[in-house]
């Protein structure tokens, strides 16, 4: 009998069995159900780490145009890949709170116009040498130019003055912002050597691990960095982030153990892998959205009656029902959900009504030519499905929107945040300040809409140094509004972190702030076998 319960433990400790199954069969072999519930407790979390192994993750998202300059990251696999090799002076953690990375120490003034980060000792570069303070200054100040196109500049354009003073950065800003720690968590900032001013691909930071080898849209190979400074993470050998663009591909490439993570679970399909006692699917909710995006500054989409003529036509119960297979919640036409603090749930559900729709179109006077809309398979799960779906029922109400289907290759830099009319995804933010402030800001890089109001970035602004909550709440219920109603967004559903992982690999945590554990699971995670 120990035999057969030794193996059920492990069983347990591999994610191989539930709480059920195991009190169930102890309960067979006379053990009480007390007695059971305390082993299978115990065995549960038995999580401790084991060194060793490749650990492989097949990412969707990649293309042959992606770069390991994290300013550019735009998409799940170089997001995944930076987030391996490189470190941002904060991380957000899975609850929500500001972690210490390569900063130890952060401090404000009293009203939140000046901030200070200590560097932490002894964190070396791949590369060779130490984090500086003047490394810091430099890195952030290469994110505040605009030809670096870094997805990070509406963030780091509000700090007046960076100074590096022994392991201290002082950061003075043109006006107040409560939530700047967050901000700079941003993980385009990672840390590179100089500020990656001479060399912003090169690969090289401060993570668990360090790139040995890259090819872009197809692998990229790491391996543990001898002398890397928290010990908790790095438990691998080496790892690897394939790119795996095809659902199919992806999901027998977990199923046979070519790979032990994977990212964009098709909804169709989880039942499927549910079923394979070698795959655990891991589901947690969080900020993350599926959008259409219209350029406010270019027509057809400069009129407004026009795009609220196509927000009218969207049947989101019904994408939310189809696309994400319940795994998800219905959106309305605003970035910001129940995920962020300050959200404001009054606001009411924008709904499908096609006679609305069809009263929008007529006074915007546009001609009737097709309204296109772009969309690759790989803007997101599900997305030609969705964007079919939109057009039918945006047909139904006399709006003429058509499909055009694109490769995926070559998506996220010819098409998003290029064409007029796409679709797109956003992982979201920790905090509501930063999502504006990366995509909605006149002056962001990242302003996917081109949308710019003015009223908007003041009540950003003036949002951001409010310290008193009440007030604050207020000003983003206005910047909600104002989005929701003036915008070039189409937000019609927030979607649920559905991914997969080998039943072999531990550490796994459920983590709201973004795919794959906030792109950290090959730092964390390692193999029990």
């Amino acid at each position: 009998m120990t035999d057969q319960l030794d193996l059920m433990i492990s069983r347990v400790r591999k994610g191989r069995m539930n709480r059920r199954e195991f009190i169930g069969r102890t309960s067979a072999m006379g053990i009480s159900a007390g007695l059971a519930g305390a082993l299978f407790t115990k065995a549960a979390h038995a999580d401790e780490p084991v060194k060793g192994g490749i650990l492989r993750a097949g990412v969707a998202g990649g293309e042959s145009t992606n770069s390991l300059d994290p300013a550019l990251a735009a998409s799940d696999v170089p997001y995944m890949i930076n987030r391996t090799w490189g470190e941002t002076l904060v991380d957000v953690d899975a609850n929500g709170a500001v972690e210490m990375r390569v900063a130890e120490e952060v401090s404000s003034n009293a009203d939140a116009t000046e901030w200070k980060f200590k560097i932490r000792a002894g964190v070396e570069y791949h590369g060779g040498g130490t984090v500086t303070a003047e490394d810091v200054v430099a890195t952030l100040k290469r994110h505040t130019d605009e030809k670096s196109q870094s997805g990070a500049l509406g963030i780091v354009q509000g700090i007046a003055e960076m100074t590096a003073e022994g392991d201290m950065v002082t950061l003075k800003l043109a006006s107040a912002a409560a939530d700047l720690p967050f901000l700079i968590a941003d993980y385009h900032l990672n840390i590179q050597p100089g500020g990656g001013v001479d060399a912003p691909a090169a690969g090289i930071g401060t993570g668990a691990y360090k790139v040995v080898a890259s090819e872009p849209g197809v692998i990229t190979t790491f391996e543990r960095f001898a002398n890397y400074w928290d010990s908790s993470r790095g438990h691998a050998d080496a790892v690897e982030v394939l790119s795996i663009n095809d659902n199919t591909a992806r999901t027998a490439a977990i199923q046979s153990g070519q790979v032990h993570l994977i990212n964009r679970v098709d909804p169709k399909i989880v039942e499927l892998l549910a079923g394979n006692t070698d795959v655990v699917i891991e589901q947690v909710a969080g900020p993350g959205h599926y959008v259409f995006i219209m350029h406010c500054d270019k027509a057809p989409f400069d009129n407004n009656d026009l795009r609220m003529a196509l927000k009218m036509s969207v049947n989101r119960g019904e994408m939310v029902e189809k696309i994400l297979g319940g795994f998800g919640t219905p959106g309305n036409d605003f970035p910001i959900n129940a995920a962020y603090p300050l959200f404001d749930d009054s606001l009411p559900q924008r709904e499908y009504d096609a006679a609305a729709a069809a009263e929008f179109y007529k006074k915007s006077g546009h001609d009737g030519s097709p309204i296109l809309l772009q969309v690759a398979p790989g803007a997101f799960p599900g997305a030609v499905d969705a964007a079919n779906l939109f057009a039918a029922s945006a047909n139904a109400a006399g709006v003429p929107l058509q499909v055009k289907l694109e490769p995926d290759d070559g998506y996220w830099s010819d098409i998003w945040n290029v064409a007029p009319f796409c679709a797109s995804y956003w992982g979201g933010r920790p905090v509501q300040d930063q999502m504006y402030t990366t995509a909605y800001l006149s002056t962001a890089e990242w302003n996917d809409t081109k949308f710019k109001n003015a009223k908007f970035d003041e009540l950003l602004l003036a949002a951001r140094g409010e310290l008193d909550n009440a007030k604050r709440k207020g000003l983003y219920s206005e910047m909600a509004h104002i989005v929701r109603d003036e915008g070039g967004l189409i937000l019609p559903m927030f979607n649920d972190w559905v991914e997969g992982r080998r039943a072999e690999v531990g550490g796994w945590i459920a983590d709201p702030q973004g795919t794959l554990m906030n792109g950290t699971a090959l730092n964390k995670c390692w193999l029990t076998a």
